[in-house]
């Protein structure tokens, strides 16, 4: 083929599929992505959160990830933002109230990156996923496509820096939960995690779902556990004992 007949034959290409490049096309990009790294070798991370142990009116988890990853608080539900939050369940047969955390799930098939028009939000190797402060646009699809209400939108710069080793949050971005990532890196757990470790509550379990000697897997073998909206189909990688 000569260099016109090339150049003749690729407009032709380009100018057909212009019209075509939107946002379901970015969608399509993104899910194949996400999927691509579900392939990909250890570790996979994940959480057990075990309700039976869980204090209602105890904060030591929400705190600590306050403190360490400088989550926005204002003291006004406007603009509050909560990467860990508590919830009261109450069972209405016997009348039973529950403390239930509630967290980012880090699907393995998370809506919230398949609809991220600009791939700001991502599932790493590792299974956790991700939001770019630097890539999002403050768009909230994910919010909207999230079916867990995990995320948060920061509407206002955040009056304190408390970990002046981690950066400062931005505002007019979506955030929520990143399993701490900084500091699994490093070798260590998620400061929600270590927290209800300290207190000897032991209510949050964190590891490795490859590893089949990890604590979490040994939990999820021995206990009944549960999955919030599993009949979705993202396969969250949270699970509850005692829900």
């Amino acid at each position: 083929m000569n260099r016109r007949k090339f150049l003749k034959q690729s407009c032709a290409l380009l100018s057909g599929t212009a019209g075509t490049l939107s946002l379901p096309v970015l969608n399509s990009c993104q899910t194949s992505r996400v999927s691509a790294s579900q392939d990909l070798p250890n570790p996979r991370w994940g959480m057990v959160v075990d309700v039976r142990k869980c204090r209602e009116g105890c904060t030591v988890c929400t705190d600590a990830c306050r403190q360490e990853n400088n989550v926005a608080f204002h003291g006004d539900k406007r603009w509050d933002v909560h990467w860990i939050r508590k919830v009261k369940l109450t069972n209405p047969e016997d009348q039973v109230e529950k403390a239930l955390p509630l967290l980012c799930n880090h699907c393995d098939n998370p809506p919230c990156a398949q609809v991220c028009p600009v791939q700001a939000t991502y599932k790493r190797r590792d299974g956790i996923v991700i939001i770019d402060h630097h890539r999002c646009i403050g768009c909230r699809y994910c919010m909207i496509a999230c079916p867990y209400n995990a995320r948060y939108f920061n509407f206002k710069e955040n009056p304190e820096w408390p970990n002046h080793k981690y950066p400062k949050r931005s505002h007019g971005v979506a955030e929520s939960c990143n399993f701490c990532a900084h500091r699994v890196e490093r070798g260590q757990l998620p400061a929600c995690v270590e927290a209800c470790g300290r207190m000897k509550v032991n209510a949050l379990v964190f590891g490795d779902l490859n590893d089949p000697e990890s604590e979490p897997v040994k939990l999820i073998a021995e206990n009944p556990v549960k999955r919030i909206r599993e009949d979705f189909g993202t396969e969250p990688k949270v699970y509850y004992i005692g829900l």
